[in-house]
C-alpha cells in the first residue's frame, strides 16, 4: 500500500472500557466517531447488544467494526443451532480473535484492524470480559481494560488509581462514567456522549444513556468561554 492510500484511509478515534466488578461487568463508550481530524458523528453507540446475553464495543475503521459485530452475531447463532446449546462468552471471544486475526492477514489494499472488548453471561449465571486485541488475541480480562482505543492513555491512569477488586456494578458504573468523561476532556477522538451497560447473571442493563452537551459562559478575563458537564 503506498503513502498516498494510507493517508487517505479514515481512522476513528474512541474509548471503549470494560470493568470487572464482583457481582457482574461494565462495558462503556463514548458516543462520538471521527474521520480523520473531522468528527463526523455526535451520537454513535459503541458498545452494543449484540443478542440476549453479550455486549461488544470496538475500536478501529468504523465499518469494519460494524461488519464484525453482524459476522459474529449470525456466527454464534448458527452455532447456537447446530450444537442446540448456547455458546459461551469464551467461545464468543475466541471466535472474535479468529475473524480479526484472519482478517488482518488477507491480502487487501485496506486491511481490517480491529481492536474488541466483549462481555456477557453464560447460563450457569457467571459473567466474563474478554479483551481482543487488533492482532486477533483473545486474553480473559479479571479487572478493566480499555484496548487500543484513542481515549485509553486518557482512562487507564484513572482506572489503575480507582479500581478495586470488590467493587460493586453501581460503583462500576460511577467509575466508567468519570474515566468516560475524563478521555472527552483531552482525547480529539472521544465526546459527545456515554453509554453504559451492565452485565449480570440478571440479564443486560442500558444503565447510562447520557448526552455531553457544551455549555458556553462568558468569563471576564478569559477568551476561553466552552466548558462541558
Amino acid at each position: 500500500m503506498d503513502s498516498e492510500l494510507k493517508n487517505s484511509i479514515l481512522k476513528t478515534g474512541t474509548t471503549i472500557i470494560g470493568i470487572v466488578c464482583k457481582d457482574g461487568v461494565i462495558m462503556a463508550a463514548d458516543r462520538r466517531s471521527t474521520a480523520g481530524n473531522i468528527v463526523f458523528g455526535k451520537n454513535i453507540q459503541k458498545a452494543v447488544k449484540i443478542n440476549d446475553y453479550l455486549v461488544m464495543s470496538g475500536t478501529g475503521n468504523a465499518s469494519d467494526i460494524e461488519m464484525q459485530k453482524k459476522i459474529i452475531s449470525a456466527q454464534l447463532r448458527l452455532k447456537e443451532l447446530k450444537s442446540k446449546k448456547r455458546p459461551t462468552v469464551r467461545e464468543a471471544a475466541n471466535l472474535i480473535g479468529m475473524v480479526t486475526y484472519q482478517n488482518i492477514r488477507q491480502p487487501t489494499m485496506i486491511p481490517s484492524i480491529v481492536g474488541t472488548l466483549v462481555a456477557g453471561f453464560d447460563e450457569d449465571g457467571t459473567t466474563e470480559l474478554y479483551t481482543i486485541e487488533p492482532a486477533g488475541t483473545a486474553m480473559k480480562v479479571d479487572d478493566y481494560d480499555a484496548n487500543f482505543g484513542s481515549g485509553m492513555p486518557f482512562v487507564i491512569g484513572l482506572l489503575e488509581r480507582q479500581y478495586k477488586e470488590d467493587m460493586t456494578i453501581d460503583e462500576g458504573v460511577e467509575l466508567a462514567v468519570e474515566a468516560i468523561k475524563s478521555s472527552t476532556q483531552r482525547d480529539i477522538g472521544s465526546g459527545n456522549g456515554i453509554d453504559v451497560f451492565t452485565i449480570t447473571k440478571k440479564g443486560i442493563n442500558h444503565a447510562v444513556e447520557q448526552a455531553i452537551i457544551s455549555e458556553y459562559k462568558n468569563r471576564k478575563g478569559s477568551p476561553r468561554t466552552g466548558s462541558f458537564n
